[in-house]
């Protein structure tokens, strides 16, 4: 016994040893797996985040470029109304214009038709421009 049995308890304490050892690594690496899937779940939770919030604000940007897009269509809208009514509005005065222009014509032609004895053009052009600017 006195041979036999210190090297069996030395190797048995050994043993021992070796598996508290790998008892105590195992518990480590658990409390280690357990603090690496905590900050795993941490960085998920903000990345969640940020992409949430980068994602409002793209689509506030896209709101804010659809609304000046709007703003700028109106406005040039309004440019293009306000110039085809002045060029509507031009139209009409010179339709007017040429209207007076052949009104005028007309009234001279009959007046020399009516006064076909005596007409005498000096005379009368101060009357028929007046009728002319009355029409």
């Amino acid at each position: 016994m006195k041979f036999v049995w210190p090297p069996i308890t030395k190797a048995l304490d050994e043993r021992a040893q070796k598996v508290a050892d790998g008892l105590a690594a195992a518990d480590k690496a658990r409390t280690e797996l357990a603090a690496a899937n905590e900050r795993v779940e941490q960085e998920l939770a903000n990345s969640r985040n940020e992409t949430a919030v980068r994602l409002a604000e793209a689509d506030r940007r896209a709101q804010q470029i659809i609304e000046e897009a709007k703003e700028r269509a109106t406005a040039e809208a309004g440019k293009i109304i306000t110039a085809a009514k002045a060029d509507a509005e031009q139209q009409v005065v010179q339709a007017r214009e040429a209207l007076r222009e052949q009104v005028a014509a007309l009234a001279i032609k009959g007046a020399e038709q009516i006064l076909r004895k005596e007409v005498d053009a000096s005379v009368h052009a101060d009357l028929l421009a007046r009728l002319k600017t009355e029409l």
